[in-house]
């Protein structure tokens, strides 16, 4: 592998990682159930899983 023959400055090296930032996740209203969620995602809401408008898993029909 190769070495660096000298010690690369803080400078240098800040200046190269001011493109690294995060950034802010995206965040949808569900049009059903009016409930915010991270696009993409499922998401749990009142006992039952919701994904894209439709209910994926309903929890309060396996209790009873």
């Amino acid at each position: 592998m190769a070495h660096p023959k000298r010690r690369q400055s803080s400078t240098r090296r800040d200046k190269r990682r001011t493109h690294y930032k995060a950034s802010a996740q995206q965040i949808a209203t569900c049009v059903v159930t009016g409930e915010a969620h991270l696009y993409h995602r499922a998401y749990w809401y009142e006992g039952k899983m919701y994904y894209r408008g439709q209910v994926v898993i309903d929890k309060t029909e396996a209790m009873l």
